[in-house]
């Protein structure tokens, strides 16, 4: 009987182990409830690093500066914002996507290639996205590629990255955010003296726009569905489809540009950064749409040579 106990004793500590593997398998591959654990950061030779913000469920990143840890916030990506798509002969487009802050179901299952960090989304309807974003030695190339699987024709997709700035980037009243005009670099909201000196909450909330593409608009300043946002609009045209933000120090910038888009805009209390690109979408047919977010130790002169000699790369 011996015997019996012992091989009984062996084969209970057998299971035991199996169970402890499994458990310690599940901790690495899911985190607390049941949700996929985020990559590992990657980072660049600066030391640069591009971090999952793992405090939302829906898909926002870090880019984290040399130095600082991969909890800091100062520069956050939400990827994308949201997903709108107007098919042909509607009049108004419809969210497929729609960011929210926090947990609020899944998490995208995000998966690391090389320097890249990406995942994939299906949303009803048989549109399909991979989103990519990859690190590289001057900042972050964000990609969305689109899968048409439906039977209609997407007149416009519309997903845009939206970078928003803290610390040392954070510029409420728009006094080092600049856009790029023919005879050079113009602060966005240098037509709005008044931004310097009103209290803030006459200020916000606020959109500064200017045109690339698009026309200018009649109105310099508007009010728009009652949505309680003074929107300013430059009137000037911007000849480069970028917007730049220099550090309080004067010794970082943080750029967004694309190969083409309507205009740039900036929400100041967030001092995001908007240079968003659309795409239409044939039936069966894919198409990628990308946006460069520039983060280094710089001038904007150096700023206008990397958007020259980077933007037709951009899909």
């Amino acid at each position: 009987m011996s015997g019996v106990f012992k091989l009984r004793g062996i084969v209970e500590q057998k299971a035991m182990r199996k169970r402890l593997l499994f458990s310690l398998l599940t901790s690495l591959f899911f985190g607390p409830a049941g949700r996929t654990q985020a990559p590992p950061a990657v980072q660049n030779a600066s030391g640069m690093r591009l971090v999952v913000a793992d405090e939302n469920s829906y898909p926002t990143l870090r880019v984290v500066l040399p130095g600082h840890p991969d909890s800091d916030k100062t520069i956050e990506v939400i990827f994308p914002e949201h997903v709108t798509v107007r098919h042909v002969g509607d009049t108004e487009g419809k969210h497929l996507f729609l960011f929210q802050p926090g947990q609020h179901g899944d998490r995208p299952a995000w998966g690391q290639v090389g320097r890249s960090l990406q995942y994939e989304k299906d949303f009803a309807g048989g549109l399909h996205m991979l989103a990519t974003a990859m690190l590289e030695d001057d900042g972050v190339r964000f990609s969305y590629e689109f899968v048409n699987r439906s039977q209609l024709v997407y007149e416009m997709i519309y997903a845009p990255t939206d970078p928003r700035l803290t610390s040392m980037f954070h510029d409420v009243r728009l006094e080092r955010t600049y856009v790029h005009h023919k005879d050079g670099f113009d602060l966005l909201a240098s037509e709005t003296p008044s931004r310097l000196t009103i209290p803030l909450d006459q200020w916000l909330p606020a959109r500064y726009l200017a045109s690339y593409i698009w026309p200018i608009p009649a109105k310099k300043v508007e009010k728009r569905d009652n949505d309680g946002i003074t929107y300013y609009n430059k009137s000037r045209a911007v000849d480069e489809p970028l917007i730049a933000t220099v550090s309080n120090d004067g010794k970082w910038v943080v750029a967004s540009f694309t190969r083409t888009t309507g205009n740039v805009w900036s929400n100041p209390e967030l001092t995001c950064q908007h240079v968003d690109p659309q795409i239409p979408l044939a039936v069966g047919a894919s198409a990628a749409m990308e946006t460069k977010l520039l983060v280094f130790q710089g001038s904007l002169d150096d700023v206008l040579k990397k958007v020259d000699s980077q933007r037709q790369s951009l899909r």
